[in-house]
């Protein structure tokens, strides 16, 4: 009996795996779908006649309920439930959404001038036929390459361009390299080679070869292994919750001290926060009703043609097996962390689990959350400890991962913070150093082998790039009706005869229309953003409201007519702000694969809508340019980009006063 315990338990572990995954219920309209809410929808689509053997799928996710529903809504009371679906047949392709309690079709609208988000067996269904054509067999032999045994490739969307090979056809580019030996292929490029496919006829259009560069012999392999023996760490640190998690959860609904919020993972975007409220007495004060990453953007900034058409709209086109993976335990989280398990859809519909998508864990770093001494030996110095709440998930999109953390803080702040971390995307050349000034090719006939990226390895050059993330805030605070009021800090000038020459005053606007909106930072004229509530004040009659607090961030250096910038227009402003509407919720459209420009952001504010006294939703775009440095590589530290959501003036006093000593 004792030899067979740990079978036993092993096998009752993974049964109630199983049901918690299978046989979960909704407990929360915003809940993500359960395994049988994605078979209810297979299978009623099935029932009408909507499946064959050649439908695949792009997405199948929660349609989300009525806004006021949402937040009006209770324990005890219904729950509606509705699903919707990017179906693919072919060459067509079809938005479905199901009613799933009354087990019926919604609405089936086919789709007309726009691509779906690329599925996973799109990025090798097309490999064989690559591999077959003679013209790409000829490359192969420029290179000293006949057998192709060990050639892996891979196949993504391509950037947009307007030609006449763009237009009308479902696009893609092959890539590939030669992986024998290595872990890290990324050094392993067949540079100057592209293949471009059409992917719905699955035959090759043709294949451009921009010059011989030999394949490098270098490793950079980065696991332990590759590194030999780790440095010696002593003392180590350990965090524990022996009373467990200090949050309580039911569901995905989380409380933790005074603030509550759901927490739905995500296909596309990998994590939404949502119906977020601060408890004040006996008030609970609503904040924010849903915010998420949006969409990301990555160009890249050499003019040949293999990297050229890489800008990818990465949230949009690669949702393939989800946005977020699973965090490694002990490793991206702290021990005390608590897991949330996911499902999402795979190409045909069907739901798989990921485990670990979020994390959500309590953390004290070390800091204070406000202190003040008298600076004499007669009063008492006051200090608090700081204890955080962070939602945590990592988006993985090939050489990239991103850590997505929402901070809930004890001021009533929330933190965004997003670190980027990953292998940056590197460039194989003839020259092995900087010092090597020969030509790289047509695309830059006079131009050393770095003018478009840095060494980082012998033969090995890292592209420049740039990052850009939009995130969806949709803050309601004391309210859904609010306010985007501007405060301004210019320069006044004192009379003459005062012993200072100047000071700075605020002067407030409130935004009336979306092109008002559309703003970026300016550190020359520093301006607050806040939103305010036009009904509810604090003790002294200021509007209750809260601030979005910019980090670090830049502006594009893309010129207005690239294509790129086009395409991913909402990287022209900092900030935007619209009318909630509930079809617009991706920052570049909701189909931004092979997208034509002015999708999403540029295409609603062109209304120029009112956004006073209205329920206004903000957009807030972090932008960074990378030169990668050696010490990005062969795997890049963790850099973060954070922004703020600040109450301002929506208290009467500091709300961490009565934090324990």
């Amino acid at each position: 009996m004792k030899a067979s315990l740990p079978f036993t338990t092993l096998a009752l572990v993974l049964t109630l795996f199983c049901l918690n995954i299978r046989g979960q219920q909704n407990q929360h309209p915003l809940d993500p779908l359960t395994w049988k809410e994605y078979w209810t929808l297979l299978e009623v689509l099935q029932q009408e006649g909507k499946l064959d053997a050649d439908t695949r799928f792009s997405m199948v996710n929660l349609k989300d309920p009525d806004k006021q529903l949402v937040w009006q809504w209770s324990k005890g009371k219904p729950i509606p439930r509705s699903a919707f679906a990017i179906v693919r047949q072919k060459e067509k392709a079809y938005k479905a959404v199901v009613d799933l309690n009354n087990r019926s079709i919604t609405s089936w609208t086919e789709l007309k001038g726009v691509q779906p988000n690329w599925i996973g067996e799109e990025f090798g269904s097309v490999i064989e036929a690559v591999k077959k054509h003679p013209d790409f067999i000829a490359a192969m032999k420029k290179r000293d390459i006949e057998d192709l045994t060990f050639i892996d490739c891979l196949c993504i969307p391509p950037g947009y361009y307007g030609t006449e090979e763009d237009t009308g056809r479902r696009v893609g580019h092959v890539h590939c390299n030669d992986a024998r030996g290595v872990r890290n292929s990324w050094v392993r490029s067949i540079e100057g080679l592209t293949v471009v496919v059409d992917m719905y006829e699955k035959k090759v259009l043709r294949v451009v070869d921009e010059g011989v560069v030999e394949v490098p012999k270098v490793y950079a392999d980065y696991d332990q292994a590759a590194i030999g023996a780790p440095r010696e760490v002593p003392s180590p640190i350990y965090r524990t919750q022996p009373l467990g998690p200090g949050f309580k959860q039911d569901g995905h609904l989380i409380e933790w001290q005074n603030w509550r919020f759901h927490v739905r993972p995500d296909h596309r975007v990998g994590l939404i926060i949502s119906a977020v409220s601060y408890q004040q007495g006996e008030d609970r004060r609503p904040v924010l009703y849903q915010g998420n990453l949006s969409e990301i953007f990555v160009p890249y900034m050499d003019p040949a043609f293999a990297w050229y058409h890489r800008n990818f709209l990465d949230a949009g086109e690669f949702t393939a097996g989800g946005l977020a993976k699973p965090l490694i335990e002990g490793l991206d989280c702290p021990d005390n962390t608590v897991y949330m398990e996911a499902l999402i859809a795979g190409d045909k519909g069907r739901p798989m689990s990921v485990p670990r998508m979020v994390g959500i864990f309590e953390r004290e770093t070390g800091d204070m959350a406000w202190r003040h001494h008298t600076g004499s030996n007669e009063g008492q110095p006051e200090s608090r400890v700081k204890r955080d709440l962070v939602v945590r998930a990592a988006a993985v999109l090939g050489n990239y991962d991103y850590i997505i953390d929402w901070i809930f803080q004890q001021d009533g702040s929330i933190r965004v913070s997003l670190g980027a971390t990953g292998i940056a995307e590197v460039k194989m050349v003839n020259q092995n150093n900087a010092m090597a000034s020969a030509s790289v090719g047509r695309a830059a006939p006079n131009l050393p082998a770095d003018a478009y990226g840095r060494f980082v390895d012998p033969n090995i050059v890292a592209v420049n790039h740039d990052h850009y993330f939009s995130f969806r805030l949709d803050l309601d605070v004391d309210g859904s009706d609010n306010n985007l009021q501007l405060d301004r800090l210019v320069s006044k000038t004192l009379p003459e005869g005062h012993s200072r020459r100047s000071v700075w005053v605020k002067e407030s606007t409130v935004v009336k229309k979306e092109s008002e909106a559309k703003l970026n930072i300016n550190f020359d004229r520093p301006t607050l953003w806040r939103v305010t509530s036009p009904t509810r004040k604090n003790h002294v009659g200021y509007p209750t409201s809260y601030q979005l607090m910019p980090g670090m961030n830049g502006n594009t250096l893309l010129s207005a007519d690239d294509y790129p910038r086009m395409r991913a227009g909402f990287i022209n402003h900092h900030l935007w702000a619209t009318p909630y509407h509930e079809d617009e919720r991706y920052a570049a459209g909701e189909y931004p694969t092979l997208s034509e420009p002015g999708q999403g952001l540029p295409a609603w504010t062109e209304k120029d809508r009112k956004i006073e006294n209205t329920d206004i939703v903000l957009w807030y775009t972090i932008g960074m340019h990378h030169m990668v440095r050696a010490e990005d590589w062969p795997v890049m530290p963790v850099l973060r980009h954070e922004f703020e959501l600040r109450p301002f003036d929506f208290f009467d006093h500091n709300p961490s006063m009565d934090l324990p000593k």
